[in-house]
């Protein structure tokens, strides 16, 4: 059973929603949490077989596979309803951090209902909601953000790298925001486009901005970008009056 590549009827019947974990059998490290039904726990292996893609999760896989090892296989919770199983494969991802794993986002509302500290739950539920009347930039960090970072971090992974269009170069501010609330605030002096080692043609130019703290908008850290940001959209880049 130990080599299985996918489930019976049988089993797929009884299973229902269930969360899933990768693991990378050489550090015993959970590298990607997720959730589905039938043989979705089996797809991504099968995937890294046959797809040309290069991310990041497709790539760990793909290391695995080269020093002739497999990926170890783990399934958390079963038998859950498709709201549970979102629940589950969010409050995983919190706990384990998404800097420790190669899923691209946060889990099911994790932006609004996620691990936080106990002054993020008043900042969310008591924070003043912004208006913005400049063009700006707003740009979620929640991959990167740690708690604690000082405002030399922040700036760097607020910078980039972005894949971002040329509505950019009408911004005049760039909001740094995590789980909804404004971090910092930086004027843009100007773009120009990431270095990039990859030759692949068909990858998109990604961009960093330089800049500063705008101290004309330090009314705004602290403040709510609520009604700007849907909450679970993949998209980090969000322009408003741009």
């Amino acid at each position: 059973m130990s080599n299985l590549k996918e489930f019976s009827h049988s089993i797929i019947e009884q299973l229902n929603y269930y969360v899933y974990l990768l693991i990378d059998p050489e550090t015993d490290e959970v590298f990607y949490v997720g959730k589905g039904r039938s043989n979705r726990i089996f797809a991504h292996i099968n995937q890294a077989l046959v797809s040309l893609d290069d991310t990041d999760k497709l790539g760990r896989i793909r290391d695995i596979q080269a020093k002739d090892m497999e990926v170890k296989y783990l399934i958390h919770r079963h038998g859950l309803s498709e709201k549970e199983a979102f629940e589950v494969e969010a409050s995983l991802i919190d706990f384990i951090g998404l800097q420790e794993l190669v899923n691209i986002v946060g889990g099911h509302k994790s932006n609004s209902r996620g691990q936080m500290t106990v002054s993020e739950i008043a900042a969310l539920y008591d924070a003043p909601k912004i208006k913005i009347v400049e063009p700006s930039i707003l740009i979620r960090v929640n991959r990167l953000y740690k708690r604690g970072m000082d405002q030399a971090e922040l700036y760097k992974i607020t910078c980039g790298n972005w894949v971002i269009g040329k509505r950019r170069e009408k911004a005049k501010y760039v909001f740094s925001i995590y789980n909804g609330i404004v971090r910092q605030v930086y004027i843009i002096h100007n773009w120009f486009p990431a270095p990039t080692s990859n030759t692949n043609q068909k990858t998109r130019q990604r961009w960093r901005f330089e800049g500063e703290i705008a101290k004309e908008m330090q009314y705004c850290v602290g403040g709510s970008v609520e009604k700007y940001i849907v909450l679970g959209a993949q998209n980090p880049i969000k322009y408003v009056m741009c």
